[in-house]
């Protein structure tokens, strides 16, 4: 899916929702877990909750992020789970924007591995991709036509400000430096970046040095991000903005209605989304 493309889903849609597939086994409701205790039972409980969450959700969203970690915590189960969700959204629901969620990034021929896993196997639209190791390890996944890198540049999580408000001599931050470098690599129709809602009106700063990238925006819902102050600070004519929420949305009920209780979520979102992009 092209830039192009995923506007005019947002616009169409008036929604700029992913849903993050989290699937944690130990959190799914009993519902999906009373299902017989066999070997592999993993794969199908996982599928089966995810598939539910989707077919709920999907109208309120342009896309979805399941998170490798969860999956690859399963062993091979796990990863057969992630492989069917896939194949489901792919097959059903393929104007909708798929992003692995693996923060991938090494040595240049393992990149090139990862790459040809997530963007040929799996076809997917986009990976997350950690760019300390510089140049070299995120140029191999820039090489598929039509795929998107996803940077980590400003994150939501408590440790974020360790490294990444970190300044030089010059008063320069660390991700204000991975943003500007790595334009060099790549550009507004093939790379966007991670930026955690919890971050506030930081989005002005992360808007002067890439004024026309996609963000995706994790943190908002269960971590406390603000979606009005990040529309306020970070939304452009475009959009330009991919709001992630995962367990707000999909672990809002255990019980037999959580499905119908997180597209109740999604929709909720998605009528503040409207009303933030009717102000473009």
């Amino acid at each position: 899916m092209n830039r192009k493309e995923l506007v005019e889903q947002i616009f169409a849609k008036k929604t700029f929702l992913c849903v993050g597939l989290d699937t944690d086994i130990d959190k799914l409701p009993v519902c999906i877990t009373e299902s017989e205790e066999i070997q592999g039972a993993e794969a199908s409980m996982i599928f089966k909750f995810n598939k539910a969450i989707i077919d709920a959700t999907a109208p309120y969203c342009v896309a979805y992020k399941p998170n490798l970690a969860f999956y690859e915590s399963c062993g091979v189960y796990g990863m057969i789970a992630f492989e069917n969700t896939v194949k489901y959204l792919k097959k059903y629901y393929p104007n909708h924007f798929i992003i692995a969620d693996a923060k991938r990034g090494d040595i240049g021929n393992t990149s090139k591995m990862y790459a040809q896993t997530f963007f040929k196997e799996y076809d997917l639209d986009s990976l997350t991709v950690a760019p300390y190791m510089g140049e070299d390890s995120v140029k191999p996944f820039l090489e598929y036509e039509g795929k998107w890198v996803i940077l980590l540049a400003l994150t939501s999580n408590k440790g974020s400000h360790d490294f990444q408000l970190t300044e030089d001599k010059e008063g320069e931050r660390l991700f204000e430096k991975v943003l500007k470098k790595s334009q060099e690599w790549g550009n507004e129709e093939n790379m966007m970046y991670v930026v955690g809602a919890t971050q506030g009106s930081m989005f002005e700063d992360i808007r002067k040095v890439a004024p026309n990238h996609f963000l995706l925006v994790p943190g908002v819902g269960a971590q406390g991000g603000s979606l009005q102050e990040v529309c306020k600070y970070g939304m452009i004519k475009d959009c330009g903005l991919l709001v992630n929420s995962s367990r707000g949305i999909i672990y809002a009920s255990n019980g037999e209605d959580f499905a119908e209780v997180a597209g109740q979520k999604a929709k909720e979102l998605q009528e503040q989304m409207a009303a933030e992009l009717a102000k473009i």
